[in-house]
C-alpha cells in the first residue's frame, strides 16, 4: 500500500524517541527508536487504520496533502 498521508515527524526528548502523526487521520500516531523506525510504525497504523475502517463501513479520509487539515 503507498503511503501519501502528510507525516508529522518530531523528536521526543522525555520518551527519547521519534514521534510521527498523521493530522488526516484523527488520532493516528507512532513512536520509534529511530527516524525510519518511527515511519515504519506510522505505515503500519495508517494501514490498520484504513483496514478498521473499511471492515466497520467508515469512510477514509483522501489524502489532501501539505498542512489542507488545518
Amino acid at each position: 500500500m503507498t503511503i501519501n498521508y502528510e507525516l508529522i515527524i518530531y523528536w521526543s526528548e522525555p520518551d527519547q524517541s521519534c514521534i510521527v502523526e498523521v493530522p488526516e487521520l484523527y488520532g493516528c500516531m507512532a513512536d520509534g527508536e529511530t527516524y525510519e523506525d518511527a515511519v515504519a510504525n506510522a505505515k503500519l497504523v495508517i494501514e490498520e487504520r484504513i483496514g478498521t475502517a473499511r471492515e466497520l463501513g467508515r469512510p477514509v479520509p483522501e489524502a489532501k496533502g501539505r498542512l489542507t487539515y488545518a
